[in-house]
This record gives structure tokens, C-alpha cells and sequence, in this order.
């Protein structure tokens, strides 16, 4: 085997690395090695994350900021031992009437082999998968907050507090979520008993009432001329078959941003968005606020 390619033991599984001195973040010469080495630091929190959640690639062959494409099925060569359940595309999808073969990534082995693919970004739906197969109600409603120029993260902060103060009217806490591209997520946790597009519908009537109650900063419509100078209150994506940015994944950028979860009480004017270095520190000086929130 060339000494561009290469098998390590990863918690007991064999995965095939290459070319680890790759530039993958150009803004800051952040290589492949470095980017494994995030994963291999807040492995805890994101395998969480992703538990018992397929997982849709987006992957940077030639690094962030460049070419990329989607990869949702399992890929042709991934090694033996990844987990990967076929399930049936979601009405109404672009797969509609297909079976699905979605991978899932449950332990550092796997976070290791979707970074040697490029696979920078991690995305999940709202639902989940038993350990048996099954498609289960998802367990968590996700408000994406998209800001339209010159609208930028501060007016997210904002609405991010009209939305979760209507959330907590219904008895449901939120967590905040730095994108680590323009704007925020809030993830409020389900106790289960709806399926997923009573809780598209849910999360829809939610944005519409804020966004009519502050119609001078918030839209709920995906109109991209209603758009400039606000904040769109996007509902879809707990559409059975739309993902979000997975908290703690990195993003497809010139330098290594990340999707940061945050505490409520640095959701202000201030807000920026996380770098990978960062979100370490943070990690092991303050918690998780999903685990410790």
C-alpha cells in the first residue's frame, strides 16, 4: 500500500485513510489530519447527535469552498462493518417510491471514515430508526433561522427568542444552535405521539404566528423576494424527508466553522459564529448544553 493510503485501528475497526497532509479548509490550511482530529475530540457529543440517525454526506473532494455533492445512500466500497438500514423514501420526496440504504454512523470508526471521504458536513432528520429497522415519530422539532442581507445573525438572535418564548408557551424548551454558516437552529426535544408531518404542520402554524406578530423582521414564506432585510422562519425541515446541519458538524467553508450549540444566555447582540478550535475548548470548559442544558 502506497504511504498516501494507509489502514488504522479505529476502536478495534480497520479504516483506510489517505492523503492525511490535504488541504480541506484553504482558508486556514487546515488539513484531513486536523479535521479528524476535531472528530476525535467531541466524538462524545456528535456521535450523540447522531444516534440511531442516517446521515447525509456532503462531501468537499477537493476541500470547503469548493465542488461538492450530496450523498445520501450508502456508498459502493464503504468498508463491511458500517451500519446502513434500508428504509422507504418519504411521500411527497424526491425519492418517493424508492427504497433508501442509509448509512448510520455510530462510533469514532465511522466519524474517521466519512472525514477520509470528505464528508465535512453531517446531516440528520428529526426521526430516528430502532436498532430492528422502522422508521420511528421523530423525537425533536428543528426551527431553522435564515437571515436575508443586510439581516444578518443578530436579528436571528431576535427572533430566536420570539420563537423559543411561543415554544416554552407550549411546554417545550429549545436549544440554540450557531450554525456556523449565516444564521441558527433551535432544537426543542419531542416527547413523541406525532408523527412527523403533524409536526411539519406544527412547526409551520408556529412560524406564521411569529412571523405575523413581527412582520417588520420575520417571514415564514420561502418567497425570495419577501426575504431582504429579514429573517426567514424556515419550518420544512421537519419534513420526514428534509436534514439539518448536525450540532457539532463542520461546514463546507473556507475555514473550519462549526455547528455550535450555545447556552441561552450568549444568545445576544455579541452572537458569532464557532470555529472548530473553539467549539473544543468549549467542550471541555463548559459541557454540552444538549447533555447538561
Amino acid at each position: 500500500m502506497s504511504p498516501e493510503r494507509q489502514m488504522v485501528d479505529v476502536g478495534g475497526r480497520q479504516v483506510r485513510v489517505s492523503h492525511l497532509e490535504k488541504v480541506m479548509f484553504p482558508g486556514t490550511g487546515t488539513t484531513k489530519a486536523e479535521v479528524m482530529q476535531y472528530l476525535v475530540e467531541v466524538a462524545p457529543a456528535l456521535l450523540a447527535q447522531l444516534h440511531e440517525r442516517p446521515v447525509t454526506r456532503i462531501r468537499w473532494p477537493d476541500g470547503g469552498g469548493g465542488e461538492r455533492f450530496f450523498e445520501k445512500n450508502v456508498p459502493k466500497g464503504a468498508p463491511s462493518w458500517l451500519r446502513h438500514q434500508k428504509v422507504p423514501a418519504a411521500p411527497a420526496s424526491d425519492d418517493d417510491g424508492t427504497i433508501l440504504d442509509l448509512p448510520f454512523i455510530d462510533d469514532l470508526a465511522g466519524l474517521v471514515w466519512a472525514a477520509n471521504q470528505g464528508a465535512l458536513e453531517l446531516h440528520t432528520p428529526q426521526w430516528t430508526v430502532g436498532p430492528r429497522g422502522g422508521v420511528r415519530e421523530p423525537d425533536r422539532l428543528v426551527v431553522d433561522l435564515d437571515p436575508g442581507a443586510p439581516a444578518g445573525l443578530a436579528e436571528c438572535v431576535r427572533v430566536a427568542h420570539w420563537v423559543a418564548d411561543r415554544l416554552r408557551d407550549d411546554g417545550l424548551e429549545t436549544v440554540p444552535v450557531t450554525s456556523g454558516s449565516k444564521g441558527m437552529q433551535l432544537y426543542a426535544p419531542l416527547p413523541g405521539g406525532r408523527s412527523a408531518m403533524q409536526v411539519r404542520e406544527y412547526a409551520k402554524t408556529l412560524a406564521t404566528e411569529v412571523a405575523r406578530a413581527h412582520p417588520e423582521l420575520v417571514v415564514a414564506v420561502m418567497r425570495k423576494d419577501l426575504r431582504e432585510g429579514k429573517v426567514l422562519i424556515d419550518w420544512s425541515q421537519n419534513h420526514p424527508s428534509k436534514t439539518t446541519i448536525t450540532p457539532y458538524s463542520l461546514r463546507g467553508k473556507d475555514a473550519p466553522y462549526v455547528a455550535a450549540p450555545r447556552w441561552w444566555d450568549e444568545i445576544g447582540p455579541d452572537l458569532r459564529q464557532l470555529t472548530a478550535d473553539e467549539v473544543v475548548q468549549r467542550l471541555r470548559s463548559d459541557g454540552d448544553p444538549f447533555a447538561d442544558g
